[in-house]
């Protein structure tokens, strides 16, 4: 079983969040007690717990470079103690080019194997900035990294993470950049219905969905439904760990009594095919 989606912060960070309030995007998540923040070693005692194999160890959105690196530093020495058990993804502020290559082409050196969460704003996409974007998408499929990218529903219930990457946004991105390995988190915030319209399905034959605080956002059926529009194996299991455990998807999913292949499918098999083309061994 592989969990595509979980996020980890170092000791200091989790222990002492105020200090890193000076990142408004992180005081937007985490000002909160009750906003759930975990460790690399609180990540694992969870597997062991739900059963979970490998887990995919994200980064979390900063809107300072610095506060990035030292997490990607952490994310590279939490898969250098747990080989067997995580694979991570960095992440980068796209306000400069010279920068976010560098620190994308650390990320790789270091042994992860995409960039993610990354929340991509209209402004980043638009023609203006075409000078750090596309140098970026061409340095993520020169070291054949992922991308994972939050998503989010243009309507329905406002909550805290609720950002501007609806599904059009994630259009431009996948039909511009053909070639990039894309995970759009969060299914896509409503994306893959889209897939009904033919051209669009087309388009989305080699993204992947994943179901990233699913109860929170959708009623079950939509496992049946997505996996029936644009395919089964376009879905990846994953938690928003700490946010929600796997226990609580596993439940849901497992009521559904979905067909073997389309469970095993989401569960494990569609992460194994992606991570594949990302040069990594999993253990199966």
């Amino acid at each position: 079983m592989i969990d595509f989606h979980t996020h980890i912060v170092p000791p200091r960070v989790k222990e002492n969040r105020e200090e890193y309030f000076a990142d408004p995007l992180f005081r937007s998540f985490y000002d909160s007690p009750k906003a759930k923040l975990a460790t690399a070693e609180d990540l694992v005692a969870r597997m062991d717990k739900d059963g979970v194999d490998i887990s995919i160890v994200l980064n979390i959105g900063w809107s300072n470079q610095g506060f990035c690196t030292v997490t990607n530093d952490y994310l590279m020495e939490s898969v250098a103690r747990f080989p067997k058990r995580l694979i991570g993804f960095g992440t980068v502020v796209l306000d400069s080019a010279e920068t976010a290559l560098h620190e994308v082409e650390r990320c790789a050196r270091g042994g992860l194997l995409g960039i993610g969460e990354m929340r991509l704003e209209r402004r980043i996409l638009a023609p203006e900035r075409d000078q750090i974007l596309t140098p970026f998408v061409r340095m993520l499929t020169a070291n054949h990294l992922a991308l994972l990218v939050h998503s989010s529903e243009p309507v329905g219930h406002h909550y805290a993470g609720k950002w501007d990457t609806t599904p059009d946004i994630l259009y431009s991105l996948i039909t511009r950049f053909p070639e990039l390995l894309l995970i759009c988190a969060h299914w896509g915030g409503g994306l893959p219905f889209y897939g009904l319209m033919p051209e669009v399905k087309r388009a989305l034959a080699s993204v992947f969905f994943d179901t990233a605080a699913s109860p929170y956002v959708y009623s079950p059926q939509i496992y049946q439904q997505v996996t029936q529009i644009v395919g089964a194996d376009s879905v990846l299991f994953g938690t928003d760990y700490p946010l929600l455990t796997p226990a609580r998807l596993l439940k849901e999913i497992r009521s559904l009594a979905l067909p073997g292949a389309v469970e095993e499918n989401i569960l494990s098999e569609n992460a194994v095919r992606l991570l594949s083309k990302l040069g990594t061994k999993t253990r199966r």
